[in-house]
């Protein structure tokens, strides 16, 4: 079974692998780096210090911080656990991948960082101002679009990916729950 779902994930990744073009590549080299990004955070920031205020806002900025401690050191756990090669280094594979800039990446593949890391601050934000900011959904496109670039560039897998959005999501759950107790708890502070 295993190997079956192994040998899926490497086709569905040669197919997004190779839709690429390198007309496109100066695209997808920035896309999945945090910094290009800045000004999406920057907005969505903007909107939760409009809406919740300073004091709220700087638990939510807090919360996101242990958010992403937490998921990314635990990710690399499991990415040296688990210890499963990125297909920009699988021999059988050199030949067919596309490489942007020819870059490898030598670290383990299993669950993307970059995966858990976006899905778990989107599906944290997303909870947070769900009642207050009417397209705050449209913020899940960041971490389809980054997580995508990891494929694109040829350092994940699909599963590599879709487990990480998985993880993100639990670890995501949890430190809301956390903010969720601190609200609570602490309610008149944030108003």
């Amino acid at each position: 079974m295993l190997d079956k779902l192994s040998q899926l994930d490497r086709e569905l990744f040669v197919w997004l692998n190779t839709m690429g073009s390198e007309k496109y590549d100066w695209l997808w080299e920035p896309i999945t780096h945090f910094q290009y990004w800045i000004s999406v955070f920057a907005i969505v920031l903007y909107l939760a210090y409009k809406h919740l205020g300073p004091k709220h806002l700087a638990l939510v900025v807090g919360m996101i911080a242990l958010l992403i401690l937490f998921t990314d050191q635990s990710t690399n756990l499991i990415k040296y656990l688990v210890n499963r090669t990125r297909p920009c280094n699988e021999p059988e594979l050199e030949v067919i991948v596309r490489l942007v800039n020819n870059k490898k990446k030598y670290s383990p593949s299993f669950v993307s960082g970059h995966a858990s890391n976006s899905m778990a601050v989107a599906f944290f934000l997303y909870n947070v101002l769900k009642t207050r900011v009417k397209y705050i959904g449209l913020f899940f496109i960041w971490p389809l679009v980054f997580a995508y670039s990891r494929i694109y560039l040829g350092f994940h897998y699909p599963g590599d990916i879709i487990c990480g959005f998985l993880y993100g999501l639990f670890t995501s759950w949890l430190i809301f729950q956390l903010y969720k107790f601190i609200v609570k708890k602490y309610n008149p502070t944030f108003q």
